[in-house]
């Protein structure tokens, strides 16, 4: 019998890329997501030549629980893999209140039902970077974990009752964090996208804080190979990084995107101020996952810029018309 996965928060970008590399693998996959799947510019598995093995459910996990629950026990899927979560680590100050209930609260309800699943093989836990706070050299998967904002420290909550879970009722969790996951089909708010879609409609970037804070970028496609990786390889509770070695500073690689574009940085880049409670720099260690699982990260950030330019320039009507900041949902 073939394998058979269910991705919650199916419409995020790395779980609409996920999924994607599913059904490339001839996966069948049932998506869950709290919102309607949005236009497929943003949905990758729309041109997948595998999409009858996908089903899509619009479920939301603070208002139907019940519901995803019977749905899970009635496709039985080998492995859940949990995309969701309230993301946004500056507007998590705003309303505090919103991310807990759905990265905590809700998240750990959803646990409660889920460890009475037998037929469950793994539960991969797709975590954040986020909770260890602000670091300084490579940081392992042990590291203690030191949450600077709403967002992380409801991150963190979460995992901690994942592991009191597997302690307590040997769940099968395994945990994937990744920094700065990007490629074509990612939200227009989020730096690299809407850094090139500013330069190419000539409008002003602002830079928080001077963009001096370093991140390691890594390309989608690698997060979805490690992903996979995980769900088939991991012991519980293993907890791996998808991560690249290289570091570079936020205003390099709007340098390095207007570069490509022949746009002047100085033209077309304003300075403002930083927003409150960002590390300033987290740089992930990657040996266990290449050692244990066999994954290596096999797509440069130049080349997932070039690609993801192709994908905005192909693609630039429709997108103008998107919405190009976050908007809050609750």
């Amino acid at each position: 019998m073939s394998e058979k996965f269910a991705v919650i928060g199916s419409n995020s970008f790395s779980g609409s890329n996920f999924i994607d590399y599913l059904l490339n693998n001839d996966i069948e996959v049932t998506g869950i997501s709290r919102s309607s799947e949005p236009d497929p510019v943003f949905l990758p598995y729309k041109k997948n030549n595998n999409i009858p093995l996908f089903k899509f459910y619009q479920l939301d996990l603070n208002k139907d629980l019940e519901k995803i629950v019977n749905l899970i026990n009635e496709i039985k899927p080998d492995y859940i893999v949990n995309f969701a979560a309230q993301g946004m680590v500056a507007e998590s100050w705003q309303q505090p209140e919103h991310w807990f209930q759905t990265n905590t609260l809700s998240s750990v309800m959803l646990h409660d039902q889920l460890r009475k699943c037998n037929f469950l093989k793994k539960y991969v836990h797709v975590s954040t970077p986020e909770v260890y706070g602000s670091c300084e050299g490579l940081v392992k998967e042990n590291i203690i974990y030191n949450p600077s904002t709403p967002y992380a420290v409801s991150r963190a909550a979460a995992d901690m009752s994942l592991m009191s879970f597997y302690k307590n009722y040997g769940f099968p969790v395994v945990f994937t964090r990744s920094a700065n996951v990007f490629g074509p089909c990612q939200q227009l708010y989020r730096i690299i996208p809407r850094t090139i879609l500013f330069f190419l409609l000539k409008k002003k970037l602002q830079l928080h804080g001077g963009g001096h804070s370093a991140r390691s970028f890594i390309h989608i496609k690698d997060v979805a190979d490690g992903t996979l990786k995980a769900a088939r390889l991991a012991n519980p509770p293993e907890i791996f990084h998808f991560a690249t070695s290289k570091n570079i500073s936020i205003r390099s690689l709007v340098e390095m995107i207007a570069k490509q574009l022949n746009i002047s940085f100085e033209d077309y880049v304003e300075v403002v101020d930083e927003r409150p409670g960002k590390d300033a720099a987290y740089l992930l260690d990657n040996a266990k996952a290449k050692e244990i699982l066999g994954w290596c990260d096999k797509i440069t950030l130049e080349q997932g810029i070039e690609e993801t330019i192709r994908w905005i320039r192909d693609n630039l009507e429709i997108l103008k018309k998107q919405n190009f900041d976050y908007i809050h949902k609750v």
